[in-house]
């Protein structure tokens, strides 16, 4: 598959990587030398310095043969028009373009196939909130993850040494214990990067692991207390930067009359926030500091969000939070390059842009009816939903016959109210929702497993 990225900053430059170690096709347009030095230097795809609204630079790039174009600069306009010019010159080239303003995503008609030509609009604020609102509803993870149309969940725990699966292997598990389906095991390693584990019953469970869980939404609370998890829903919030981010969550809090308070260092921004929030309290204030904090009384809190433009700050701020008292904090962290260096520092929750665009671009670039892509904390593996297709080698015989990859695993199946753990001797029927978590140097071999046989071709 040939992919065009507009803009090679953080998101772009990240997508191209995985899509290069996956042997895929890649061009890549950015108008910064420096950045394109940067992609030359470490990546093995074809760069082009120029502006992805040139028609001339996006024929140089092979987009007549192209399958797909990601528009993922920092300028909404760029990307827009990047889209536009791409629908001339290939009309059935996929585009997505990564769109922050929100005025133009309140006109999302304007911006669809028949005005602009974009297929998928990405907003990563709007899936930033979305993100902080579920570990809100999720006591005790650092991550969690909607999945087969938001009635499933992937949790992301951290197993402390009190836990009851702290130094035990998968296959220990009582019949009880069984109905909890580990997917993945991110191990912290000295060196990084972390360890990635796709669990089999010889696997062990260690204090100090990132644990990712499967649960129906209604079998959410029974998970939980079995792996030693117990809490409230976060009802006492403070909110630590009134960006576009921030100001979005106060509104959703304010909805939801979450006794929630926002703290904003511009007297004009809070002015305004107060003007329209009936149960968000204001404070106008610098959320670095101490003695705010202490008065704001925040060892009280049940959650801190620190969401400021800055994530120095945010790191700052969520590390005295917990200092403090604070039972949970979530950092806005926007370099990619940091997130492996969290959970080393005591930040085990992160919500990131950047991050959050890249999870909403995988799951168009992935072949087959892949429904959602989770990278895994680390980037190393993922998380796929995925529909088994009729044609795909993966339905209709046991698992034991399917060639799966060494370093990936069915975690789940789910078939209409069926929640199905896979055995050896499981058939996946044509229909069946799948979780599948996989290493990513096993990417492409799955994936040819999950779409057409080669009898169907053609």
């Amino acid at each position: 598959m040939k992919v065009i990225i507009v803009g090679a900053g953080e998101v772009g430059f990240h997508i191209a990587r995985r899509l290069s170690k996956e042997d895929q096709d890649v061009a890549m347009i950015d108008q910064n030398p420096e950045q394109i030095k940067r992609v030359t230097d470490n990546l093995d795809v074809q760069a082009f310095l120029g502006s992805g609204t040139s028609p001339q630079i996006l024929k140089d790039t092979g987009i007549m043969d192209a399958h797909m174009l990601l528009a993922t600069t920092d300028s909404d306009e760029v990307n827009l028009i990047s889209c536009l010019f791409a629908k001339s010159l290939n009309p059935s080239l996929i585009k997505v373009a990564r769109i922050r303003n929100e005025e133009y995503v309140r006109e999302l008609p304007l911006l669809d196939k028949e005005h602009l030509g974009i297929d998928h609009v990405i907003n990563p604020q709007s899936e930033m909130v979305r993100s902080i609102q579920r570990l809100m509803e999720v006591p005790g993870a650092s991550e969690v993850i909607d999945l087969v149309e938001s009635r499933v969940k992937l949790i992301g725990v951290v197993v402390d040494e009190n836990s009851p699966f702290a130094g035990r292997k998968l296959l220990s598990f009582t019949k009880v214990e069984r109905e909890i389906l580990v997917g993945a095991i991110v191990r912290p390693s000295p060196d990084l990067p972390d360890q990635v584990i796709i669990p089999h019953g010889n696997d062990s469970i260690l204090a100090g692991d990132l644990v990712y869980l499967v649960a129906r939404n209604r079998d959410l609370e029974k998970t939980l207390e079995l792996f030693g998890i117990k809490g409230k829903r976060s009802r006492r919030v403070i909110i630590i930067g009134a960006g576009q981010t921030g100001q979005a969550l106060a509104r959703e809090m304010d909805r939801a009359k979450v006794s929630a308070k926002i703290i904003e260092k511009d007297h004009e921004i809070c002015a305004q926030l107060s003007a329209s929030l009936d149960h968000v309290m204001v404070i106008n204030g610098d959320g670095t500091s101490k003695e705010l904090l202490e008065e704001e009384n925040i060892g009280s809190a049940d959650l801190v969000v620190a969401i400021t433009g800055d994530e120095e700050s945010n790191i700052l701020i969520s590390l005295l939070a917990k200092r403090l008292g604070t039972r949970k904090a979530i950092t806005r962290v926007s370099k990619l390059s940091y997130l492996p260096l969290m959970s080393a520092i005591g930040i085990q929750s992160v919500v990131s842009p950047r991050l959050a665009a890249v999870r909403a671009i995988l799951q168009y670039i992935r072949p087959g009816k892949i429904l959602s892509v989770a990278p895994l904390k680390g980037e190393h593996a993922e998380a796929i939903e995925a529909e088994a297709l009729e044609t795909s080698d993966i339905v209709n015989k046991p698992l034991f016959k399917v060639k799966i990859p060494k370093g990936a695993i069915v975690g789940a199946i789910f078939r209409k109210n069926e929640t199905i753990i896979p055995r050896g001797d499981t058939v996946i029927k044509p229909g069946d929702r799948l979780i599948i978590f996989a290493l990513q140097q096993v990417l492409p071999k799955l994936e040819k497993l999950l779409t057409v046989r080669l009898e169907y071709s053609g």
